[in-house]
């Protein structure tokens, strides 16, 4: 809601909470299948799924409700990567592409039997200037409407333009990934912040 009031681009996007379960009823025709329905504390892909139909919506939210009270319902869009860019104190820091995962929808890829090399997509990091435009500022207007904190803003860029799909207030940051254009200066910045918050 505070991303739709402000402008900030995002897929259509419905919340439905557990005593309100007849909202599901309209999802369909709201936002078309197929669907996304995801808890809204999941991270690494885990507790977001595709739903091709009614059948499938109404079987997974039975399944979500029981450890969630909210699900959120986005349209599908999708892309062959995510764009996430990492921000502290409203500066970008690092901009990332995380690609799907080999023939599948997410970046990480949790089903049975997936071989330790097909469970996560590739990367790309790219510097902050050196990324579109479009992509950091959006990200940006997301993140400085919630607080100067660190967030890991990701977003997905269609032939409709760049949407936000999330702000992360607890962004992971992997050697090697994140880092891999700022190197020791990203955990450096990320620490004098703190010192200085302190």
């Amino acid at each position: 809601d505070l991303l739709k009031s402000n402008g900030v681009p995002i897929p259509k996007t419905v919340i439905i909470s557990r005593d309100r379960r007849k909202d599901l009823d309209t999802l369909g025709e709201e936002l078309g299948f197929p669907l996304v329905l995801k808890i809204p504390d999941g991270s690494f892909s885990r507790g977001v799924f595709k739903v091709n139909d009614r059948t499938e919506l109404l079987d997974m939210a039975g399944k979500l409700f029981k450890s969630s009270d909210l699900l959120l319902a986005q349209e599908f869009l999708y892309t062959e990567f995510d764009w996430r860019v990492g921000i502290l104190n409203k500066t970008p820091l690092f901009v990332c592409q995380y690609f799907m995962s080999k023939e599948h929808w997410q970046i990480y890829n949790h089903e049975p039997g997936q071989k330790t090399g097909n469970r996560a997509g590739d990367f790309k990091t790219f510097r902050v200037e050196d990324a579109p435009e479009v992509v950091v500022k959006t990200a940006l207007k997301a993140a400085n409407l919630i607080g100067n904190g660190l967030y890991g803003v990701d977003l997905k860029q269609t032939a409709k333009g760049v949407v936000v799909i999330e702000v992360n207030d607890n962004p992971n940051i992997d050697h090697g990934i994140e880092d891999a254009v700022l190197k020791e200066n990203l955990y450096r910045t990320i620490v004098e912040d703190i010192v200085w918050r302190l």
